[in-house]
């Protein structure tokens, strides 16, 4: 039974929220691409609202305060930059769960007028040729399909935020294998008089080896089913309540192009990253947490031998001993490395990381079949 288009629209936003643009067909990823857009473009404009309310404030787009003596005006106005960000993201957050196209429709509509509007408002015309290549990036990510993958990026990074909880105590193991590397001195006195360029080029070595073993064993575990295209049919059982629980199966399996190679490979190994790295900011920051506490000036000056400056990281200087930041960090690259390599080798985490990412791999394998036999490439 073929598809309709409804269904067929219903089966792309199935695609597109899982970060695999390149499943669809070239008409799927043109198809509705103003709704699509109404996210991004709505965070826009709540991004344009607050820097014309700023202006409106202030008389300037640029805040200039004095830290002796702010006014009340000047309190407000840090209080919409200090927000704009976080309701741009929540307000995007709120039109991205509008599952139907005319609602998307006309939020976009009413996006893109809100920040033409406040350009206007500003009489700022430099901004307001901003607004309208912005608007023609986004139309253009969305039509290319990058636009799908970066939300599905942010939905991610969201979702493990949301699982701090559960990824602590997940941590808790790593830390008490990382506490004796944290107790001693040597690591403390190398993080008190190695530079900043030589920190990051070592957290980066350990990163990058981390991340080329992640996606070689991705790749190879991938790979058998990357090349037939297919998976068993009791997967096919999962995509009950989905568009495709109607969808017929081809009668032979359609070879992936080497577009949707990428893509697959590219969300499984971000997808695992993003797990191990939010397990090892989770443990850097216990550790921080941990050293804030137990480093008093005495014990930092002992274990640096009076190298416990300031930390400057990327640029900024912070008000905590450099040895603490830059331990901290060390620990939380071994950390990286340690999961990673735990992550698709130990059975235990293979189970928590791994194993899911393959049952998924091989769910979208059922469903882009089921969605390429009611459509025409």
């Amino acid at each position: 039974m073929t598809a309709s288009v409804a269904e067929l629209r219903a089966a792309e936003r199935w695609f597109l929220d899982r970060g695999l643009p390149s499943v669809l067909t070239a008409r799927g990823r043109l198809r509705a691409v103003w709704p699509r857009s109404a996210p991004a473009l709505s965070g826009f404009a709540v991004l344009s609202a607050c820097s014309a309310m700023t202006y409106l404030l202030t008389g300037t787009t640029t805040l200039d305060v004095d830290e002796v003596d702010i006014t009340p005006v000047q309190w407000v106005a840090l209080a919409v930059v200090a927000l704009a960000v976080p309701i741009a993201v929540t307000v995007g957050w709120l039109v991205a769960r509008t599952t139907t196209d005319r609602r998307q429709s006309v939020a976009s509509a009413v996006s893109v007028v809100i920040a033409l509007a406040c350009n206007i408002i500003q009489r700022d015309w430099a901004s307001l040729a901003v607004t309208v290549c912005a608007v023609g990036a986004v139309l253009a990510l969305t039509a290319s399909g990058l636009g799908s993958v970066l939300g599905w990026a942010a939905r991610l990074a969201t979702a493990q935020i949301a699982a701090i909880g559960e990824l602590m105590v997940e941590s808790l193991p790593v830390v008490l294998l990382t506490v004796l590397v944290f107790f001693n001195t040597h690591v403390w006195l190398m993080a008190a008089t190695i530079t900043p360029v030589r920190m990051w080029l070592a957290v980066g070595l350990l990163v990058l080896i981390a991340v080329a073993f992640v996606i070689s064993r991705l790749v190879e575990r991938a790979k058998p089913i990357l090349q037939a295209a297919s998976a068993s049919a009791r997967h096919g059982d999962r995509l009950k309540g989905t568009p495709f629980e109607h969808m017929a199966d081809p009668g032979s399996p359609y070879p992936l192009t080497r577009a949707e190679r990428f893509n697959e490979v590219f969300v499984l190994a971000a997808t695992q990253i993003v797990q191990v790295l939010t397990v090892a900011a989770v443990t850097s920051g216990i550790f921080f947490v941990l050293g804030l506490i137990v480093l008093s000036p005495e014990v930092a000056d002992k274990w640096t031998r009076g190298g416990a400056g300031s930390a400057n990281i990327l640029g900024l200087v912070l008000p905590v001993p450099q040895a603490l930041a830059y331990t901290t960090l060390f620990l939380g690259s071994l950390t990286f490395m340690y999961v990673s390599a735990r992550a698709v080798t130990d059975t235990e985490y293979r189970a928590t990381f791994f194993d899911p990412l393959i049952d998924d791999l091989k769910l979208t394998m059922v469903a882009r079949n089921r969605y390429r036999s009611n459509t025409s490439a």
